[in-house]
Parts: C-alpha cells; structure tokens; sequence
C-alpha cells in the first residue's frame, strides 16, 4: 500500500500503459483519477479496478481543451479533498515525413504530448505544493533518437522531457518531485495496430537486448516507483524502460564476439 490514500490523475487512462498503471496504483492503495476522451473505455477500467477491491473514478476530458483541463483540476480537487500525483500520460500522434508534413498536422502531435502536460501541470501546482507530490511525465525513446517519419512526435516527447526538468527544477524548493519515464517498445493497443501479428512482433522483440517487446504492467512499475516515497530523494530524472533498446550502438555488420 505504497500510495495509500494518494488522490492520483492518470491521464491516456483508457488503455495500454495508462490503464495498467491506473490497475496498478489501485493495487497500492490510491485514489485513482481515470482521464481519457473516451468515456465507455474508461467505465470499463474503472468498474475493473472497483471489482478488484481498488478506488478509481473516471473523468471523460479532451485534455487539450484549457479550459477543460482547468475544470478538470478544480473538480478533481473538489471532489476528492486533494491531488497527490499526476502522470501525464495521454498521447496523440500524427507520423509525417518533415519534407510532407503540413504545419496543422505537425501542430496536433504537440497539443496532447506535450501542452496537456503543461496545462495540467500549471493548474494541479497549487494543490501539489499542499500535499509536497509527484508528477510523472510519460515520454518515449523517440523523444531520445530519431525515428523516420515520426519527426512531429518526436519533437514533441524531447520538448516533454525539458519540461519535466525544467519543472523538477522549479518546482523543488516547493516539494514537488517531478520526473520522466521513456518507454519503449510495449504491447500497448497502438502498437498492435502497427505489429497485428505474430510474426512482426517477434521480429521486433528479437532486435531488443532483452528479446522481447515490453507488458505495460513493467513500464506502470516503473511510474509507481518515481510516483512513491521510494524514490523520495528522485528529481528531474529520466527512467528509460525500453528493453535496453537506447543502450545499443548499432555497428552494422562489425562483430567483436
């Protein structure tokens, strides 16, 4: 019961690594804030949660909308007494190639990646310096490396990685800890769109240290750990969950074995 009675935001709650970690915190006694546009997917995480004997409540929120997001933080507050931790972890990405990418497309991958992280951040401050809490950033390795076709996304993870040090920096003499997690590959329902069978997703888990493509579940544990007291003294970190994927130095065909 590491987050006992913790009031929790987890945006993207609706699936893949937001609802495994909203399972998750519920599991370690949190109240958790289900957030995502779509309203039946989040009744279903929730009802899950409640059935295994956890508290959540579901907020259907476009959490691009400031002013949504600013009724959001107020009702959340009201609601519930308090906000303990935040996990911005909603994501929308259009893929482009730079040469072909139009300016509007190019402007969508930044308003749920990485201004919902700004505006949620900016309102829940007030009530995260009361309770001295977390905010839990969820980036990406394409935030790290280049990806082609992604150039928009990617931008708009590294933009959310400076922010998250910017805010642990800031926000430190406040006693709120902010820090980022970088997730790799996972079996998340976005990445079965991309790898529908077998055989591509093993492919993929082949080119990774480990051998194979990431549960959500591994990526939640890693949230709730810069989310809890045990990373007490963690702020302004990076905790890349990726299967050793960034630690390769690809050498073409050079072999040292």
């Amino acid at each position: 019961m590491r987050l006992k009675g913790k009031v929790t935001i987890i945006t993207g709650a609706s699936q893949g690594i937001g609802e495994a970690t909203a399972v998750r915190f519920a599991e370690e006694g949190a109240v958790v804030i289900l957030v995502a546009r779509r309203e039946k997917e989040l009744a279903r995480v929730s009802s899950n949660i409640h059935e295994s004997g956890g508290k959540a409540f579901f907020y259907p929120v476009d959490v691009s909308d400031e002013s949504a997001v600013n009724q959001l933080i107020e009702d959340v507050v009201l609601d519930h007494g308090k906000l303990d931790i935040l996990v911005n972890n909603a994501v929308f990405m259009i893929p482009g190639s730079i040469a072909r990418l139009d300016f509007s497309s190019w402007n969508k991958n930044f308003k749920v990646s990485l201004d919902a992280a700004f505006l949620l951040m900016r309102e829940a401050f007030p009530y995260l310096s009361e309770s001295c809490g977390a905010v839990v950033n969820v980036s990406s390795v394409c935030g790290l490396l280049g990806s082609a076709g992604t150039a928009g996304y990617s931008a708009a993870k590294a933009g959310l990685l400076a922010l998250t040090r910017n805010a642990a920096i800031e926000w430190g003499s406040h006693g709120i800890r902010v820090n980022a997690v970088i997730p790799g590959a996972f079996l998340t329902p976005p990445t079965l769109e991309l790898m529908p069978d077998n055989e591509s997703q093993e492919a993929t888990g082949r080119s990774l240290p480990l051998g194979r493509i990431g549960n959500p579940l591994e990526c939640a544990n890693a949230i709730l750990f810069l989310a809890s007291s045990e990373a007490s003294y963690v702020t302004g970190a990076e905790l890349v969950v990726d299967g050793g994927r960034t630690a390769e130095l690809v050498t073409g065909t050079a072999s040292w074995d």
